[in-house]
């Protein structure tokens, strides 16, 4: 996985939506 910026996280998060539980479960804890 590549390193990723928290910034990066919350735009994927946000371009994504609910999707993100199912991109990276352990990632919840950081979205």
């Amino acid at each position: 996985m590549t390193q990723v910026s928290m910034r990066e996280l919350l735009q994927a998060g946000a371009h994504f939506g609910h999707q993100t539980r199912y991109w990276n479960p352990k990632m919840d804890q950081y979205i």
